[in-house]
């Protein structure tokens, strides 16, 4: 599979984040079922908030955690491992999907083997964005921080393969960004704090320089393929449809917030290119969360739900994780 379609694997591989994963062990026999023969990138490398966080915030002193059940009933082991989700997140799915390892660690867990640095981390954090006043309350590691937190990592992994190994594989990695959607949030919609230096427009520019600097800092440090996702659908997550409609069959998406990230992704799309036009060498790649997840929340009946059978969820990952069937034939 050529490395560009692999960049395009993860605008649907997102949008298991607020899945139940069903059995993780089918996760993995059917994840290893459809390896390439050989690893496209050496390693992962991951940034961001809750959707990529495998265990970070477990050792920061932050009331932002997932390590009590019921996260992790589906994790091997059937155990919490600071993971958002019942069971494995979106880096260990396509970690292992393109043969790279089984699932991403954090690189804050102590006593990493050497095999695992050099195969990658997550630095990402739950509760975090580009903003810095997104984590201030929850203590969560801001984006601006987990690149210090990378920088360290470099360190770690020159001591182990060399400077001249360990470029090589920062440069050949696949690095993913998610993050974003707690910054609307917590600063726009729920505690509208930006709101009295920003409107919307003001603040995704906003939001989108400090993605600008954070890429062109991770490209400084050596790192050349870089995915960012989008915002998902605001509007429709279940704490912002409840905070709005106190009677719970009353909820539906709000769709003054869904326009927001809609715009804000317009904008993201047309950013990445033209960043890497001026960024030698560089791959900057938009997925898309918007769309199938917009389609999950509002057309469920359309889509086939995992069910602990292995052939398929083997299906569903070997067509891109989900597989939406409409009258007019069309896969998402």
């Amino acid at each position: 599979m050529p490395t560009s379609k692999l960049f395009i694997m993860l605008a649907v591989l997102i949008c298991m984040a607020p899945i139940n994963t069903c059995s993780s062990a089918a996760a993995s026999t059917a994840s290893l079922t459809t390896r390439p023969p050989s690893p496209k990138f050496p390693a992962i490398f991951v940034f961001g908030d809750s959707t990529v966080d495998t265990g970070n915030n477990n050792y920061v002193k932050t009331i932002i955690k997932a390590n009590l059940p019921p996260y992790g009933e589906n994790f091997p082991g059937h155990i919490p491992t600071g993971r958002f989700s019942d069971g494995k997140l979106v880096p260990d799915f396509l970690s292992s999907f393109l043969g790279i390892k089984d699932d991403v660690p954090p690189f804050l867990k102590p006593n990493l083997s050497e095999n695992e640095l050099r195969t990658g981390v997550t630095f990402a954090s739950a509760g975090s964005g580009y903003d810095y006043l997104t984590s201030s309350l929850s203590n969560a590691i801001p984006v601006s921080k987990q690149v210090e937190m990378f920088k360290s990592y470099i360190n770690k992994l020159m001591g182990i393969v060399g400077k001249d190994k360990a470029n090589n594989i920062i440069g050949e990695a696949l690095v993913m960004i998610s993050a974003g959607t707690n910054d609307f949030v917590f600063n726009c919609h729920d505690i509208p704090t930006r709101r009295l230096e920003f409107d919307i427009v003001g603040y995704q520019h906003f939001l989108l320089q400090k993605l600008e600097d954070f890429l062109k800092e991770l490209y400084e440090l050596g790192c050349r393929k870089m995915m960012v996702a989008g915002l998902p659908p605001i509007g429709c997550l279940p704490i912002q449809m409840t905070a709005k409609f106190q009677i719970p069959t009353n909820r539906k998406c709000l769709e003054d917030q869904n326009s927001d990230a809609e715009s804000y992704n317009k904008k993201l799309a047309k950013l990445l290119p033209e960043l890497q036009a001026k960024l030698p060498g560089s791959k900057l790649a938009y997925t898309d969360v918007y769309d199938p997840l917009f389609d999950m929340i509002n057309y469920p009946q359309q889509i086939w739900i995992c069910r602990n059978k292995e052939g398929l969820l083997w299906h569903w990952i070997h067509r891109g994780i989900i597989l939406v069937q409409s009258n007019d034939s069309r896969d998402h």
